[in-house]
C-alpha cells in the first residue's frame, strides 16, 4: 500500500493570501475615504420672516462662518484675463515684504510663466514669497523645471495635498481657493485659474469669460489667515509680524466677509446661498461655471420663483470644458424649469464665472462652484459683499452677460436627444464626487 505524500503548505500561498487581503483593505479605506469623508450639508428649512434687508439676515447667513461684517473695504471686479492678470502682477512687483500665492490651477505656459517670473524676481530681491499649489490641479500641466525655478529663486513652495500622497481620502479633498495677499495689505480672489484659457478679453471660444476681486481694507486680514490655514497645514510653518499681519485702515464703504470652507465641518457656503434664497424678495441672479444643485437648492429657488421672486442661472452653453459635470446637474432643470426659475447658457465662450447677487444688496464672488463637490469635498473661498450699490454693479455685470446668453427653455429640456438622457443616468452616481 502506498503512501500519500504530506500535503505542503506553499510559502507562495501566504504571501498571495496576505498582499490580497492588504489590497482589499486598501481599496476599501480609499472608498470610504471617497465616498464618506465629506463637509455635512444643512437641509435649510426657509419658514422665517425676514428678508435680506432685515439686520438678521447677514448673521443668520454667516453663522457657520463669521456672523459679523467686516466695514470699511473696497472691492473691484476684474473682468476675464485681459483686466485680472496685469492687475495681480503689477500688484506682485510692487510687493516690499511679503507675497503669498495659493491656487487651484498652475500651467507651465504663457500666463503661468509671467507669474512664475514676477513671483521669482520678487524673492531674488530679497520678498518672502510663498507659493502653494494644489497637487491635482496643478499636476499634469505643471513641470518640474518651473517648480525648481520657483525653489531656486528662493520662493517658499509646497503643495496642498501631493498627488504622490497614499492617502487617497487626501487627493480627493483639493484646495480650490485663489489668494493672492501683497504685504498684507492687497488681495485678490475669486475663479480665475493660471493658465492660457484665462487669457484675452472672452473674446474667442479659447478665452474664457472670468471674474476676479482686488481687495483692500481689514477683509485682506481675512485672506491672508484663510492662506495661512494651508500653508501651515502643509509647511508648518506660521505667519507672523507687520509684514503679514499690517493695521488696516479703512479703504472703502464696504460690508465684506470671508467664507473659508474646511474639511470635516459642516458647509458654510451652503448655508449662505441656502439663508440668501430662502430670504429673497425681487431677483436671484446666480453666474456659475459647473451646476450642480441639490435637491434642497432646487426647492429653495423654484420657492423663491413661486413667491414671485426673479430667478436666473447663467450656465456655460455649448463651450463646456466639463461635459460630465453639465450631465451631471441638467437633471435638475426639469425641475428648475417646471418651478418658475429661468435658465441660460451663455455663448461666445466658456463662462467660468462663480458669482451671485440677490435683491441687489446681497452679493457673492469667489471660488466654490453650485455643485456638491464644491459643497462637501473640495476646500473654498468666497467673499460676500453687503452693499447696494456694488449690487447694482453686480447686477449690470450679469445682465450684459445675459445679453450674448440664450435662454433654455422647458420644451427644449423635454425633447432633448437619447445621448443626453444616457450620459445624464450615467454620471447620476457620481454626481457628488464630480
Amino acid at each position: 500500500m502506498s503512501k500519500k505524500t504530506p500535503r505542503t503548505n506553499h510559502p507562495w500561498r501566504v504571501i498571495w493570501i496576505v498582499l490580497v487581503s492588504l489590497l482589499v483593505v486598501l481599496v476599501a479605506m480609499a472608498a470610504f475615504g471617497i465616498v464618506f469623508l465629506k463637509r455635512e450639508v444643512v437641509d435649510y428649512r426657509s419658514e422665517h420672516d425676514f428678508s435680506t434687508s432685515d439686520p438678521a439676515f447677514f448673521a443668520s447667513a454667516h453663522a457657520l462662518a463669521d456672523p459679523l461684517p467686516l466695514e470699511g473695504n473696497s472691492v473691484k471686479l476684474l473682468h476675464n484675463g485681459e483686466e485680472i492678470f496685469p492687475a495681480m502682477l503689477a500688484a506682485i512687483r510692487e510687493a516690499k515684504a511679503s507675497v503669498n500665492f495659493e491656487a487651484f490651477l498652475f500651467h507651465s505656459d504663457a500666463i503661468g510663466t509671467q507669474f512664475r517670473d514676477a513671483l521669482c524676481e520678487r524673492a531674488r530681491a530679497g520678498v518672502r514669497v510663498r507659493v502653494l499649489l494644489d497637487g491635482v490641479g496643478s499636476s499634469s500641466d505643471f513641470s518640474e523645471e518651473d517648480e525648481q525655478a520657483f525653489r531656486d529663486a528662493g520662493c517658499h513652495f509646497a503643495y496642498y495635498h501631493h498627488a504622490h500622497s497614499w492617502r487617497v481620502d487626501k487627493l480627493n479633498r483639493r484646495t480650490h481657493r485663489r489668494v493672492l495677499v501683497i504685504d498684507g495689505k492687497v488681495g485678490f480672489t475669486g475663479g480665475a485659474g493660471f493658465a492660457k484659457e484665462w487669457a484675452g478679453n472672452a473674446d474667442s471660444p479659447e478665452h474664457w469669460r472670468e471674474v476676479h476681486a482686488r481687495l483692500e481694507g481689514p477683509i485682506v486680514a481675512k485672506l491672508q489667515g484663510a492662506f495661512q490655514q494651508h500653508w501651515v497645514r502643509e509647511t508648518g510653518e506660521t505667519l507672523s509680524g507687520i509684514a503679514e499681519f499690517p493695521p488696516l485702515a479703512p479703504a472703502g464703504n464696504l460690508k465684506t466677509q470671508l467664507i473659508a470652507s474646511h474639511s470635516f465641518s459642516v458647509s458654510p457656503t451652503s448655508l449662505v446661498q441656502a439663508v440668501a434664497f430662502a430670504s429673497a424678495e425681487k431677483t436671484i441672479f446666480i453666474t456659475n461655471a459647473y451646476c450642480a444643485p441639490s435637491h434642497n437648492q432646487v426647492d429653495l429657488l423654484t420657492a423663491a420663483a413661486k413667491r414671485g421672486v426673479d430667478v436666473r442661472l447663467l450656465v456655460p452653453g455649448q463651450h463646456n470644458d466639463q461635459p460630465m459635470t453639465k450631465s451631471a446637474g441638467r437633471g435638475a432643470y426639469g425641475d428648475l424649469l417646471k418651478g418658475g426659475v429661468k435658465i441660460f447658457e451663455y455663448q461666445p465662450t466658456m463662462i467660468h464665472s462663480k458669482t451671485m447677487v440677490v435683491d441687489g444688496i446681497f452679493s457673492m464672488i469667489g471660488s466654490s462652484n453650485f455643485d456638491s463637490r464644491s459643497a462637501q469635498i473640495n476646500e473654498e473661498l468666497d467673499i460676500t459683499i453687503y452693499d447696494e450699490g456694488f449690487g447694482a454693479e453686480m447686477n449690470a455685470v450679469f445682465e450684459r452677460d445675459l445679453r450674448v446668453s440664450k435662454p433654455y427653455r422647458l420644451e427644449e429640456f423635454q425633447k432633448r436627444p437619447v445621448s443626453e438622457r444616457f450620459s445624464e443616468w450615467l454620471v447620476a452616481p457620481l454626481a457628488p464626487l464630480l
